[in-house]
Protein backbone atom coordinates (compact mmCIF):
# COMPACT_ATOMS: atom_id res chain seq x y z
CA UNK A 1 0.00 0.00 0.00
CA UNK A 2 1.53 3.55 -0.91
CA UNK A 3 -0.05 4.90 2.19
CA UNK A 4 1.77 3.86 5.58
CA UNK A 5 -0.49 5.22 8.24
CA UNK A 6 0.58 5.22 11.60
CA UNK A 7 -0.94 4.48 14.80
CA UNK A 8 -1.19 8.77 15.12
CA UNK A 9 -3.02 9.08 12.15
CA UNK A 10 -5.49 6.32 12.74
CA UNK A 11 -6.59 7.67 15.94
CA UNK A 12 -6.63 11.47 14.21
CA UNK A 13 -9.35 9.84 11.51
CA UNK A 14 -11.22 7.94 14.59
CA UNK A 15 -11.82 11.49 16.55
CA UNK A 16 -13.49 12.43 13.09
CA UNK A 17 -15.50 8.99 13.60
CA UNK A 18 -16.43 9.89 17.11
CA UNK A 19 -17.42 12.83 16.28
CA UNK A 20 -19.08 12.35 13.74
CA UNK A 21 -21.23 9.63 15.24
CA UNK A 22 -22.15 12.30 18.34
CA UNK A 23 -23.49 14.97 15.80
CA UNK A 24 -25.78 12.64 14.11
CA UNK A 25 -27.40 11.50 17.07
CA UNK A 26 -27.35 14.77 18.57
CA UNK A 27 -28.99 16.88 15.21
CA UNK A 28 -31.59 13.74 15.71
CA UNK A 29 -32.42 13.92 18.51
CA UNK A 30 -32.91 17.79 18.55
CA UNK A 31 -35.18 16.93 15.55
CA UNK A 32 -37.27 15.05 17.75
CA UNK A 33 -37.62 17.19 20.74
CA UNK A 34 -38.66 19.94 18.13
CA UNK A 35 -41.83 18.28 18.38
CA UNK A 36 -42.56 19.09 21.52
CA UNK A 37 -41.38 22.72 21.38
CA UNK A 38 -43.52 23.63 18.59
CA UNK A 39 -46.19 23.42 21.49
CA UNK A 40 -44.69 26.67 22.64
CA UNK A 41 -45.65 28.03 19.17
CA UNK A 42 -47.22 32.15 20.00
CA UNK A 43 -51.01 32.21 18.99
CA UNK A 44 -50.50 34.37 15.93
CA UNK A 45 -48.32 31.89 14.25
CA UNK A 46 -51.20 29.38 14.67
CA UNK A 47 -52.30 30.81 11.43
CA UNK A 48 -49.44 29.78 9.53
CA UNK A 49 -49.26 26.26 8.12
CA UNK A 50 -45.36 26.05 9.20
CA UNK A 51 -43.58 27.15 12.12
CA UNK A 52 -39.93 28.66 12.95
CA UNK A 53 -39.91 25.03 14.93
CA UNK A 54 -41.11 23.17 11.88
CA UNK A 55 -38.44 24.48 9.88
CA UNK A 56 -35.93 23.77 12.06
CA UNK A 57 -36.45 20.35 12.79
CA UNK A 58 -36.86 19.15 8.71
CA UNK A 59 -32.87 20.39 8.64
CA UNK A 60 -31.61 18.85 11.60
CA UNK A 61 -33.37 15.36 10.33
CA UNK A 62 -31.89 15.70 7.24
CA UNK A 63 -27.82 17.13 8.60
CA UNK A 64 -28.15 14.08 10.78
CA UNK A 65 -27.95 11.54 8.30
CA UNK A 66 -25.88 13.43 6.12
CA UNK A 67 -23.70 13.29 9.20
CA UNK A 68 -23.91 9.65 9.87
CA UNK A 69 -22.94 9.18 6.17
CA UNK A 70 -19.62 11.42 6.53
CA UNK A 71 -19.07 8.60 9.41
CA UNK A 72 -19.77 5.97 7.33
CA UNK A 73 -17.10 7.06 4.61
CA UNK A 74 -14.76 7.40 7.49
CA UNK A 75 -15.52 3.96 8.50
CA UNK A 76 -14.31 2.95 5.28
CA UNK A 77 -11.65 4.54 4.74
CA UNK A 78 -9.91 3.56 7.92
CA UNK A 79 -10.43 -0.11 7.10
CA UNK A 80 -9.21 0.55 3.89
CA UNK A 81 -5.90 1.89 5.12
CA UNK A 82 -5.71 -1.47 7.40
CA UNK A 83 -7.56 -0.01 10.49
CA UNK A 84 -10.02 -0.50 13.04
CA UNK A 85 -12.82 2.38 13.04
CA UNK A 86 -14.07 3.08 16.48
CA UNK A 87 -17.89 2.84 17.53
CA UNK A 88 -17.93 5.23 20.29
CA UNK A 89 -18.93 8.61 20.10
CA UNK A 90 -18.08 12.02 21.87
CA UNK A 91 -20.90 13.31 24.35
CA UNK A 92 -23.92 14.42 22.65
CA UNK A 93 -25.08 17.48 23.93
CA UNK A 94 -29.00 18.60 22.84
CA UNK A 95 -30.55 21.97 24.64
CA UNK A 96 -33.77 22.46 25.80
CA UNK A 97 -34.47 25.39 23.13
CA UNK A 98 -33.69 26.38 19.24
CA UNK A 99 -31.47 29.01 20.72
CA UNK A 100 -29.48 26.13 22.80
CA UNK A 101 -29.66 23.73 20.02
CA UNK A 102 -27.75 26.17 17.55
CA UNK A 103 -25.71 27.53 20.50
CA UNK A 104 -24.65 23.44 20.81
CA UNK A 105 -23.91 22.76 17.09
CA UNK A 106 -22.41 25.95 16.31
CA UNK A 107 -20.04 24.36 18.99
CA UNK A 108 -19.62 20.88 17.37
CA UNK A 109 -19.18 22.07 13.89
CA UNK A 110 -16.63 25.09 14.73
CA UNK A 111 -14.70 21.96 16.41
CA UNK A 112 -15.15 19.64 13.34
CA UNK A 113 -13.59 22.28 11.22
CA UNK A 114 -10.44 22.49 13.43
CA UNK A 115 -9.90 18.93 13.38
CA UNK A 116 -10.87 18.36 9.93
CA UNK A 117 -8.22 21.15 8.87
CA UNK A 118 -5.79 19.12 10.98
CA UNK A 119 -6.25 15.86 9.24
CA UNK A 120 -6.33 17.69 5.47
CA UNK A 121 -3.17 19.02 6.47
CA UNK A 122 -1.84 15.47 8.27
CA UNK A 123 -2.80 13.53 4.88
CA UNK A 124 -0.86 16.01 2.34
CA UNK A 125 2.05 15.12 4.62
CA UNK A 126 1.64 11.19 4.44
CA UNK A 127 0.66 11.40 0.71
CA UNK A 128 -2.98 9.89 1.39
CA UNK A 129 -4.59 12.05 -1.29
CA UNK A 130 -8.06 10.26 -0.80
CA UNK A 131 -8.02 10.69 2.55
CA UNK A 132 -7.57 14.27 1.66
CA UNK A 133 -10.15 14.58 -1.13
CA UNK A 134 -12.60 13.40 1.41
CA UNK A 135 -12.17 15.48 4.21
CA UNK A 136 -11.90 18.50 1.87
CA UNK A 137 -15.45 17.46 0.66
CA UNK A 138 -17.29 17.11 4.04
CA UNK A 139 -15.48 20.19 5.38
CA UNK A 140 -17.44 22.14 3.05
CA UNK A 141 -20.39 20.42 3.76
CA UNK A 142 -19.88 21.26 7.79
CA UNK A 143 -18.89 24.75 6.77
CA UNK A 144 -22.70 24.60 5.38
CA UNK A 145 -23.94 23.23 8.78
CA UNK A 146 -22.10 25.68 10.52
CA UNK A 147 -23.92 28.75 8.76
CA UNK A 148 -26.90 27.26 8.74
CA UNK A 149 -26.77 26.81 13.09
CA UNK A 150 -25.22 30.24 13.10
CA UNK A 151 -28.38 31.81 12.28
CA UNK A 152 -30.32 30.59 14.92
CA UNK A 153 -27.87 31.15 17.75
CA UNK A 154 -29.63 34.73 18.74
CA UNK A 155 -33.35 33.48 18.15
CA UNK A 156 -35.69 34.40 20.63
CA UNK A 157 -37.06 31.63 22.46
CA UNK A 158 -41.01 31.32 23.03
CA UNK A 159 -41.14 32.30 26.71
CA UNK A 160 -41.89 28.85 29.57
CA UNK A 161 -45.14 28.71 30.57
CA UNK A 162 -45.37 31.14 33.87
CA UNK A 163 -46.46 29.09 36.89
CA UNK A 164 -46.91 25.61 38.06
CA UNK A 165 -49.22 23.38 35.73
CA UNK A 166 -50.98 20.83 37.77
CA UNK A 167 -50.38 17.28 35.97
CA UNK A 168 -53.94 16.08 33.94
CA UNK A 169 -54.74 12.80 35.88
CA UNK A 170 -54.27 10.75 32.17
CA UNK A 171 -50.41 12.06 32.20
CA UNK A 172 -50.10 10.72 35.88
CA UNK A 173 -49.22 7.22 34.05
CA UNK A 174 -45.93 8.63 32.42
CA UNK A 175 -44.06 8.24 35.64
CA UNK A 176 -40.12 7.86 35.92
CA UNK A 177 -39.35 4.03 35.66
CA UNK A 178 -41.93 4.17 33.15
CA UNK A 179 -39.59 6.47 30.88
CA UNK A 180 -36.54 4.25 32.31
CA UNK A 181 -38.26 1.42 30.43
CA UNK A 182 -38.72 3.67 27.06
CA UNK A 183 -35.05 5.20 27.40
CA UNK A 184 -33.94 1.29 27.30
CA UNK A 185 -35.19 1.03 23.74
CA UNK A 186 -33.63 4.26 22.68
CA UNK A 187 -30.46 3.18 23.89
CA UNK A 188 -30.13 -0.20 22.09
CA UNK A 189 -31.24 1.72 19.01
CA UNK A 190 -28.11 4.22 19.19
CA UNK A 191 -26.21 0.47 19.77
CA UNK A 192 -27.66 -0.75 16.80
CA UNK A 193 -27.18 2.20 14.52
CA UNK A 194 -23.13 2.20 15.46
CA UNK A 195 -22.83 -1.21 15.06
CA UNK A 196 -24.49 -2.07 11.70
CA UNK A 197 -23.16 1.15 10.47
CA UNK A 198 -19.80 -0.10 11.05
CA UNK A 199 -19.86 -3.31 10.22
CA UNK A 200 -21.83 -1.99 6.64
CA UNK A 201 -18.45 -0.29 6.21
CA UNK A 202 -16.09 -2.97 7.30
CA UNK A 203 -18.16 -5.78 5.19
CA UNK A 204 -17.78 -3.65 2.22
CA UNK A 205 -13.75 -3.85 2.48
CA UNK A 206 -14.09 -7.43 2.99
CA UNK A 207 -16.09 -7.74 -0.18
CA UNK A 208 -13.59 -6.02 -2.14
CA UNK A 209 -10.86 -8.30 -1.15
CA UNK A 210 -11.85 -12.19 -0.66
CA UNK A 211 -13.32 -14.14 -3.28
CA UNK A 212 -12.25 -17.43 -2.98
CA UNK A 213 -14.07 -19.94 -4.69
CA UNK A 214 -14.83 -19.80 -8.63
CA UNK A 215 -18.70 -18.83 -8.25
CA UNK A 216 -18.21 -15.93 -6.09
CA UNK A 217 -15.58 -14.59 -9.12
CA UNK A 218 -18.29 -15.31 -11.23
CA UNK A 219 -20.71 -13.43 -9.46
CA UNK A 220 -18.27 -10.76 -8.76
CA UNK A 221 -20.05 -11.43 -4.74
CA UNK A 222 -19.30 -12.91 -1.53
CA UNK A 223 -21.03 -13.16 2.03
CA UNK A 224 -19.09 -10.45 2.37
CA UNK A 225 -20.94 -8.40 -0.10
CA UNK A 226 -24.06 -9.67 0.71
CA UNK A 227 -24.03 -8.64 4.63
CA UNK A 228 -23.01 -5.24 3.94
CA UNK A 229 -25.81 -4.97 1.46
CA UNK A 230 -28.34 -6.25 3.74
CA UNK A 231 -26.72 -3.87 6.34
CA UNK A 232 -27.56 -0.70 5.23
CA UNK A 233 -31.20 -0.56 4.65
CA UNK A 234 -31.64 -2.29 8.20
CA UNK A 235 -29.58 0.51 10.06
CA UNK A 236 -31.71 3.00 7.95
CA UNK A 237 -34.52 1.37 9.93
CA UNK A 238 -33.03 1.98 12.93
CA UNK A 239 -32.74 5.28 12.88
CA UNK A 240 -36.72 5.91 11.87
CA UNK A 241 -36.61 3.50 15.11
CA UNK A 242 -34.66 6.14 16.98
CA UNK A 243 -36.59 9.33 15.62
CA UNK A 244 -39.37 7.81 16.26
CA UNK A 245 -39.30 6.35 20.30
CA UNK A 246 -37.66 10.08 21.31
CA UNK A 247 -40.04 12.21 19.70
CA UNK A 248 -42.51 10.18 21.44
CA UNK A 249 -40.50 10.41 24.86
CA UNK A 250 -40.36 14.12 24.18
CA UNK A 251 -43.79 14.53 23.46
CA UNK A 252 -44.35 13.14 27.20
CA UNK A 253 -42.25 15.83 28.64
CA UNK A 254 -39.81 13.27 29.05
CA UNK A 255 -35.60 13.07 28.32
CA UNK A 256 -34.10 10.81 26.35
CA UNK A 257 -30.60 9.38 27.37
CA UNK A 258 -27.66 9.53 24.57
CA UNK A 259 -25.35 6.57 25.15
CA UNK A 260 -25.58 3.34 23.36
CA UNK A 261 -26.45 -0.26 26.16
CA UNK A 262 -25.31 -2.49 25.01
CA UNK A 263 -22.17 -1.36 23.54
CA UNK A 264 -21.72 -1.86 19.88
CA UNK A 265 -19.57 -5.03 18.88
CA UNK A 266 -18.64 -4.78 15.63
CA UNK A 267 -16.59 -8.30 14.85
CA UNK A 268 -14.08 -9.39 12.48
CA UNK A 269 -15.76 -10.86 9.47
CA UNK A 270 -19.00 -11.62 8.50
CA UNK A 271 -20.08 -14.37 10.07
CA UNK A 272 -19.22 -12.23 13.36
CA UNK A 273 -21.60 -9.50 12.25
CA UNK A 274 -24.61 -12.07 11.47
CA UNK A 275 -24.19 -13.52 14.87
CA UNK A 276 -23.83 -10.48 16.83
CA UNK A 277 -26.56 -8.84 14.79
CA UNK A 278 -28.42 -11.77 15.29
CA UNK A 279 -27.86 -11.11 19.46
CA UNK A 280 -28.82 -7.74 18.98
CA UNK A 281 -32.44 -8.17 17.22
CA UNK A 282 -32.92 -10.74 19.97
CA UNK A 283 -31.78 -8.26 22.90
CA UNK A 284 -34.47 -5.61 21.38
CA UNK A 285 -37.36 -8.06 20.58
CA UNK A 286 -37.53 -8.88 24.14
CA UNK A 287 -36.77 -5.72 25.19
CA UNK A 288 -39.75 -4.28 23.14
CA UNK A 289 -42.07 -6.67 24.31
CA UNK A 290 -41.44 -5.66 28.15
CA UNK A 291 -42.34 -2.25 26.74
CA UNK A 292 -45.49 -3.19 25.07
CA UNK A 293 -46.90 -4.79 28.05
CA UNK A 294 -45.98 -2.36 30.12
CA UNK A 295 -47.87 -0.23 27.78
CA UNK A 296 -50.51 -2.30 27.83
CA UNK A 297 -50.76 -1.99 31.43
CA UNK A 298 -50.91 1.63 32.04
CA UNK A 299 -53.19 2.28 29.06
CA UNK A 300 -50.90 3.78 26.76
CA UNK A 301 -52.22 2.67 23.66
CA UNK A 302 -50.24 5.06 21.61
CA UNK A 303 -46.58 3.94 22.86
CA UNK A 304 -48.04 0.37 22.69
CA UNK A 305 -49.37 0.62 19.12
CA UNK A 306 -46.11 2.45 18.20
CA UNK A 307 -43.60 -0.51 19.34
CA UNK A 308 -45.50 -3.52 17.92
CA UNK A 309 -45.00 -1.68 14.61
CA UNK A 310 -41.59 -1.53 15.43
CA UNK A 311 -41.39 -5.08 16.76
CA UNK A 312 -42.58 -6.32 13.45
CA UNK A 313 -39.91 -5.03 11.18
CA UNK A 314 -37.23 -5.71 14.06
CA UNK A 315 -38.85 -9.40 13.28
CA UNK A 316 -38.07 -9.29 9.99
CA UNK A 317 -34.27 -7.94 10.87
CA UNK A 318 -33.94 -11.19 13.25
CA UNK A 319 -35.22 -13.29 10.95
CA UNK A 320 -33.11 -12.19 8.10
CA UNK A 321 -29.90 -12.55 10.27
CA UNK A 322 -30.84 -16.34 11.40
CA UNK A 323 -31.86 -17.57 7.74
CA UNK A 324 -27.73 -16.67 7.34
CA UNK A 325 -27.07 -18.77 10.58
CA UNK A 326 -28.74 -21.95 9.58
Amino acid sequence: MAVQPTTEYFDLLNMAVAREIQVSIQYMLQHAKMEKLIRKTIPENILFDKTTYDAVGKFLKEFAIVEMKHAADIMERIYYLGGSATTKANKVMVGNSLSEFAKNDVKAEEEALVLYRKIINTAKEVDDWETREMFEKIYGEEEQHLFKFQEYVNYKDEPEEAGNVALSEWRRIFTDDYFALLNKAVAAEISAIIQYTNQHEKAALLALRGKDTALEVILETNKAKVVSDLLKPIFLTEMEHLEKITERIYLLEGETVTEPEPLPQVGDNADDFLKLDHEAENYALVLYRKIIEEAMKRGDSKTRRMFEDIVSQEEDHYWTFDDFLR
